[in-house]
């Protein structure tokens, strides 16, 4: 049974997953901005442009929506094309359950409010928390993405007119940096290593006629059972070759027989020992 921590037990991890997600705040503002002014070129007004960035909370999906409505697009079609963007959510949820036992409350919260960086984040990041990956620390994870996308989207939509062109500033590459920064210490050994560049390899193939959503998705789940295949080979030829195992189990007898025969021979040389000063 999952049992909400008290107060006291709750804000110091969220306060750490918070501060963990700061220095992403930098790449996010002009995104979020961009977002904004797209938006409101497309027809939305400040209330449907804030509110998009209240309830969705995706900025990919965001700007799809965007274009979609500046395109006329139909309301199935623009939630279509957003559920196909989001669809790699479906393997940081699977990847969470397993990690982080949560109510059903909790969980509603923190697929609400779920990011690529927050779950990157809290994954990396989580587990070297004292008692390990909490549901405090993913939500301030999270809420520290949310109030700063909010409050740009706002400020892009009162004055995006007079703002310089987000792109221009060359901050497309501090997300992809901030990843590469969460993979690496991940890369332990070389099945890892090889499951990183199969990963990698067949989302950049697939990205070339694939939805960005629906290419996380398929290399997710392709590097995940690559991983796995390795892992049980491994443990396969492990059981296929036992002569290293049952060598190594002779080793530990013999020494312990080895060593159980000393204090015998050691109990018969005093034992004559005693006979000669004695005769």
């Amino acid at each position: 049974m999952v049992t909400a921590p008290t107060p006291s037990a709750f804000w110091p991890p969220f306060w750490r997953g918070f501060r963990a997600l700061t220095p992403l705040w930098l790449g996010l503002i002009p995104f979020a901005v961009a977002y904004a002014v797209t938006a409101r070129a497309a027809g939305l007004s400040v209330l449907d442009t804030q509110l998009m960035s209240l309830t969705v909370f995706a900025g990919a999906a965001q700007f799809a929506a965007a274009g979609l409505f500046a395109g006329g697009a139909s309301a199935l079609g623009i939630v279509a094309t957003t559920f196909l963007l989001n669809a790699r959510h479906v393997l940081y949820g699977l990847s969470l359950a397993r990690q982080l036992p949560l109510t059903g409350g909790q969980r509603l919260v923190a697929a609400q409010f779920l990011t690529d960086e927050a779950y990157g984040v809290a994954v990396v990041h989580g587990p070297r928390e004292p008692g390990g990956l909490s549901f405090a620390f993913l939500l301030g994870a999270e809420l520290s993405l949310y109030l700063v996308w909010n409050l740009a989207t706002l400020a892009g939509a009162l004055a995006g007119e007079v703002l310089p062109n987000p792109q221009a500033l060359g901050v497309g590459v501090i997300f992809p940096l901030a990843f590469l920064g969460l993979l690496v210490p991940l890369l332990g050994d070389r099945k890892a290593v090889l499951v990183a560049l199969a990963s990698g390899v067949g989302a950049w193939g697939l990205s070339r006629g694939l939805p960005g959503g629906v290419v996380v998705l398929v290399a997710g789940v392709g590097g995940a059972l690559l991983g796995a295949w390795l892992v049980t080979r491994n443990r396969g030829e492990s059981k296929t070759n036992p002569n290293e195992v049952s060598s190594d189990k002779d080793r530990d007898s013999g020494a312990g027989r080895t060593s159980s025969a000393v204090p015998e021979v050691r109990e018969a040389d005093e034992s004559r020992s005693t006979r000669r000063g004695t005769a």
